[in-house]
This record gives structure tokens, C-alpha cells and sequence, in this order.
């Protein structure tokens, strides 16, 4: 039998009511959480969840400027820009990527070329950035793919700006070119805080005046505010930022005066610098070989790159800028204003001018070029007939602390500080470069021997400049001691206002050298183009005044006694074939300094060149032996190139 409970209602109705009220109290409590949470969230966090909700809601696009123009002095177009369609792929949002490659290829003609430089961006970019398959489609097969979009997601077809450099080698180690911005391209952005502005840009000058005048060249980038839908696609334009176009580049580069140069050069190697000793402007600039800078825009395939490193003649080396040479003979006007400025030699002094030289206590000979010598001259015949052996005791007896501040006062050994990044410094021999450069060497390899002047006198031994640098220092020869930097840009003009910025216009130094010395040396250089000079051919029926100086530059040294046989040596160990030059010659307008590689006598090779640039740059005439080869220069001008642009 089971007890019997006896209920207490009084003490039931007491927990009932406690229990009421701890349910009526936690309720308050949540109550009161969710009023605070609400608060927080409305007052407090405000501003950051408005911000989440307009950037669900609204999109920022980029607006891509069009890339600045670069033209000749005359206006004729070197970098321009053009629209086409490309086939894009966006590979995280693509399923299977080579089963859509497969498919893209019934409608587009895709080759194994654009489907290696596919696989190569993809290897640089990350998986949800927009890359290139197919660049430059036709308007039909843009239309197919369009047609047929829903089939691939992730595939896209745009509308984009591309580069074209129409003179390709010609103009390549100018221009230089732009290419994909690639992760050590996207560092630098960051690093100069530059990455807001190269929103949706994949390009960027990577060499040349493109890289130089990147910030000129590229403009501001705009935006657009659209508002999208769940589906993120564009519903509506809000607000628009239109994009600032770069800025044009004018040159002081005739492209005509660089394909005379190009023909006059044909299909040797050297390199050509012409410029305005009145301006500094650069009116020919050339490199041979040269190579297509139109391969590097989207990346070069393997197969090219290959081809250009492995070419022996190294046409992705520019010789104007960072080719260095001995400069032979062309080094002797500059020992001459040396000469006369410290009072070593006076204009009329007669010394003699053997066969060879030797230095006292030596048998070692020192020989002339003219294997009977020259007799005795003064210091305009030594030039005029280009004398080694007056030029040997010459320099043994100034010496090199005489030689070598003087001539580096026409700015040789060192860089010109042109518009271009990558020139070379050349060498300058002094006592103190010989001690650096040997540094880690024994002492006698380090101590500057009396006899190592000798040579530098006719611009052999530790003489090694670039062509750049000779011609820099004969326009500053030419024009008596004014000193302009040389530039390739003559003026910035600004894309939205069209006014133009002048670079370079004022005097950079003035040397400070006797006038009468400037025209001692000026009058011995006219007289190599006449009768007993080393050019005195090519002075023949000239119709204006022109000076110059031969320069036979030796690549490797005869032994003593051993005579030089051009023919038994291979073309690379061959004498480089010089010649410097300027006209007219009371006011000069055009100095120039070229350098044939390997080609030999600087009368034979070099010479004919800078007449043939002279007589087209001065009068006006082509030269008869190019005259079939010149095609007519298009005259686009900047404003048909900014119409195709846009």
C-alpha cells in the first residue's frame, strides 16, 4: 500500500510564482541584450555596415586612359595605339579549363603560339585575374564567342588598347617598349603608392622612352559607379570620373635622318649618334641589329627570345648607349685641345713624326700607321694626317694627370645623363681608376707606369667611351665649348591642355677653353676632308663645310713585328672603323659620331656614312646608293593617331 502525500498548495503556488518571475526576469535580460545589440548596431557600427551595404550594392570600374603618343620632330607617329578584341579567361571561375580551351577553339582560331604564351601569363597572374588567350580577334570571331558566352563561363571578350611601334627595329633601342605588369612591376607601384592610379592597367613601360616617361605617357586612370544587382551585374551608372589621358611626346629624333643612317648601314653592326651641338637635341639614334619591340607587348614567346639571345651579333644590346670602345684616332683632337689648353704644345710647333716610337731604355716600337712615317708636323698636320707617332711623344710627354682633365671636360668617361636609363660610363684612364679598378690584384698591376699614356694618346689602351659619348663630346667641340645634355624628348605636350613643356633648352656648362684653341682644332679636323687628309675622298664635291676625324680602333693587339691581316683574323677580331664629324662648320647644326663594327679603315667604312647622313640632314639629298631602298615615311600625324585611339 502506497503512503499518502499530502500536498501544501501554499508552498506549490510560492515556486510557481518563482519560477515566474526568474522566466519573466531572463526574458527582461534578453530583452534588454537584444536592445543593446540593436544599438551597437544601428549607432555604434553604423558607418561600417552602411559601407558593406553600398559596396554589395555599388561597384567601382576603372576607366583606362589612352596611352600618350610619341612622334618625331615632324610630327610623324612612332607609338601609337589601337582598339581590337581580345579573348580573355578568368581561370576560378572556369570548371574545366582545357575542355573550355578545346571548345574556344571551334570558334577562334587559337594557335599552339597563343596557347604557350597563355600558359606562361597564367604561371605570372593570379587564378581570378582576366588573362589573355587570344589577342587581336577578328569582329567574327568576337561575334561567335559572343554568341556563344553562356556556354563558358569565366570566358570573356573585351575591347582593349594595344601598343604598335610601326618602325619596329628601327626605332627599338629608343622606344624601348611596354609589356604586362608583372609582380616586381606591382611591388614598385606599391612602393611609390602608384597602385589606385594602375587600377585594371595590365601595361607599363618596361625599357627605353617608354619606361622613362612612364608617368607622362600613362595618365590618370577615371572610375565609373554602377550600381549592380545580387547577381553583381550592372544595373545602372551612378557617377562617372572620366580618365586623363597621358601626355604626348614630342622628339627631337628625325625619323627620316634614322632611316637614311639605317640604309647607309645596311646590314653591318655599329651604332650612329647624331646631334644638334645648338640644342642637344638627338636627331638619330641607331643600333644595329635592332629587333621588334612589338614581340614584347603581350610577352614574347620562348621560341623569339631565344632567337634574339642567341643571335652572336646581340641585337638586344644598345651599342649607342652601352656599347664601349676604344675610340681610336677620334680620341686625338680631344688630346689636342688638351695640348694647347696646357701650354704642352704651341699651333706651330714642328715635331717629328717617324715611323715608330720608342720610349728611352726600350726597344718596344710604337708604330704609325703609315709605315714610312709622316717626316715632321705641326700639331694641325698631326691631325690632319692622323700621326700616331706625334701623338705617342705627345702624350708621353704631357702625361695623363694633363691628358685627362681636359678631355673629360667634353664629358667622355662618364654618362651623358640622356633620357634613357641604362648608359654605360665608358672609362676614362686616370692614375686613381687604374689603382680601383686593379684593386685586387698585386702592386704592379696596380701602379700606373709612365708608358701606359702612350697609347691612350691615339685613343687605344684603357680608352673606352660609347658612341653617345663621342658624339656628345665633338657637338661640344663643334660648338666651341657650350655644352648642351643631349635629350631624345624635345617637348612634353600636356594631353588635356596641349600646351608643351620644353626639356633641356638652357646651356648645360660652357667650358672653360681659349676660343683660338676651339678653331686650331676645329680647322685641323676640315682639313682631314681635304687634299692629304685621311678622308679627303669624301670631301670631294662637298657643298658645305664639314669636319671630321678618322679613327681605326684595334680590337686585339699585333704582336711586335707581326703585320695586321684583316683577312686572317675572324670578322670579330677585326679593327672597328670610326669616324666623328660635324657641319657646318661655323655653325654647326648636326654632329655625329659612328662607329662600324669590325669594318676596318674609319675612311673606308664609317666615313661614307656620316656624308651620306650630312648631305640628306643639310641639303636635303638622299644619298644615290639608297636612294631605291627608302620607303616613304607615313605622314600620320598625331592628331589621326588620337582619332584611332580613341
Amino acid at each position: 500500500m502506497r503512503p499518502t502525500r499530502f500536498k501544501n498548495p501554499q508552498a506549490e503556488d510560492g515556486q510557481f510564482q518563482l519560477r515566474l518571475i526568474v522566466a519573466y526576469v531572463f526574458m527582461l535580460l534578453m530583452f534588454c541584450v537584444l536592445i543593446a545589440r540593436f544599438i551597437w548596431l544601428q549607432v555604434y557600427q553604423y558607418e561600417h555596415f552602411s559601407t558593406l551595404a553600398q559596396n554589395n550594392r555599388i561597384s567601382l570600374l576603372p576607366i583606362l586612359p589612352n596611352r600618350g603618343l610619341i612622334m618625331d620632330r615632324n610630327g610623324v607617329i612612332l607609338a601609337q595605339n589601337y582598339s581590337a578584341y581580345t579573348l580573355e579567361l578568368v581561370p576560378s571561375k572556369m570548371p574545366d579549363m582545357n575542355a573550355t580551351v578545346a571548345e574556344l577553339k571551334k570558334l577562334v582560331n587559337i594557335t599552339p603560339r597563343d596557347e604557350k604564351l597563355f600558359k606562361k601569363l597564367q604561371g605570372e597572374s593570379k587564378d581570378f585575374e582576366s588573362i589573355p588567350l587570344k589577342v587581336k580577334l577578328t569582329e567574327e570571331e568576337a561575334a561567335r564567342v559572343a554568341a556563344n558566352a553562356w556556354r563558358f563561363p569565366g570566358v570573356q571578350v573585351k575591347a582593349r588598347l594595344f601598343r604598335d611601334y610601326p618602325y619596329k627595329e628601327l626605332t627599338s633601342h629608343v622606344l624601348g617598349y611596354i609589356g604586362r605588369i608583372n609582380q616586381k612591376d606591382q611591388e614598385q607601384l606599391d612602393d611609390e603608392d602608384k597602385t589606385t592610379n594602375y587600377k585594371g592597367t595590365n601595361y607599363i613601360g618596361k625599357t627605353g622612352l617608354e619606361a622613362v616617361y612612364e608617368d607622362d605617357l600613362h595618365g590618370q586612370v577615371g572610375f565609373e559607379e554602377v550600381e549592380t544587382d545580387s547577381g553583381g551585374r550592372a544595373i545602372r551608372s551612378l557617377r562617372r570620373t572620366p580618365p586623363v589621358n597621358g601626355n604626348n611626346l614630342k622628339l627631337a629624333l628625325d625619323i627620316r635622318l634614322q632611316e637614311v643612317a639605317d640604309k647607309l648601314f645596311g646590314n653591318r653592326r655599329g651604332a650612329l649618334v647624331a646631334i644638334d651641338p645648338q640644342t642637344g637635341g638627338v636627331l638619330a639614334f641607331l643600333s644595329k641589329p635592332g629587333f621588334d619591340p612589338n614581340l614584347f607587348i603581350d610577352g614574347i614567346d620562348s621560341q623569339s627570345w631565344a632567337a634574339l639571345n642567341s643571335d652572336w651579333q646581340k641585337p638586344m644590346i644598345n651599342r649607342a648607349l652601352r656599347g664601349t670602345y676604344p675610340p681610336g684616332s677620334t680620341f686625338k683632337p680631344f688630346v689636342s685641345m688638351a695640348a694647347l689648353e696646357t701650354h704642352s704644345i704651341g699651333m706651330h710647333d714642328v715635331r717629328p713624326a717617324p715611323a715608330f716610337f720608342t720610349l728611352p731604355g726600350s726597344s718596344h716600337q710604337f708604330r704609325d700607321s703609315n709605315k714610312n712615317g709622316n717626316g715632321s708636323a705641326n700639331l694641325a698636320k698631326a691631325i690632319q694626317v692622323s700621326s700616331d707617332t706625334f701623338f705617342y711623344k705627345l702624350a708621353w710627354d704631357m702625361g695623363i694627370d694633363k691628358i685627362a682633365p681636359t678631355v673629360g671636360q667634353f664629358g667622355l668617361g662618364r654618362p651623358t645623363g640622356i633620357d634613357l636609363d641604362g648608359e654605360a660610363s665608358g672609362v676614362l684612364p686616370t692614375k686613381e681608376w687604374k689603382a680601383k679598378r686593379f684593386a685586387r690584384y698585386k702592386e704592379e698591376f696596380r701602379r700606373w707606369y709612365p708608358a701606359d699614356v702612350v697609347s691612350i694618346g691615339i685613343g687605344q689602351g684603357f680608352n673606352s667611351y660609347t658612341p653617345l659619348q663621342m658624339a656628345n663630346g665633338v657637338a661640344i667641340l663643334a660648338n666651341e665649348g657650350v655644352a648642351y645634355k643631349p635629350h631624345l624628348v624635345q617637348e612634353v605636350v600636356d594631353a588635356k591642355t596641349g600646351k608643351s613643356r620644353l626639356v633641356e633648352a638652357k646651356p648645360d656648362r660652357t667650358l672653360p677653353f681659349k676660343k683660338e684653341n676651339f678653331e686650331y682644332v676645329k680647322a685641323a679636323m676640315q682639313s682631314v676632308l681635304k687634299p692629304g687628309g685621311t678622308a679627303w675622298r669624301l670631301g670631294v664635291g662637298l657643298p658645305y663645310t664639314m669636319a671630321g676625324k678618322t679613327g681605326t680602333a684595334q680590337v686585339v693587339a699585333i704582336k711586335q713585328g707581326a703585320k695586321y691581316n684583316a683577312s686572317a683574323l675572324a670578322e670579330q677580331y677585326r679593327d672597328h672603323s670610326w669616324f666623328v664629324a660635324f657641319a657646318p662648320v661655323d655653325k654647326p647644326r648636326i654632329a655625329v659620331a659612328v662607329i662600324v663594327e669590325n669594318a676596318g679603315f674609319g675612311a673606308a667604312a664609317a666615313a661614307p656614312i656620316a656624308r651620306g647622313l650630312f648631305d640628306y640632314y643639310i641639303t636635303g639629298k638622299v644619298p644615290g646608293s639608297i636612294s631605291g631602298d627608302m620607303k616613304t615615311v607615313p605622314m600620320d600625324t598625331a592628331d589621326d593617331a588620337a582619332a584611332t585611339s580613341d
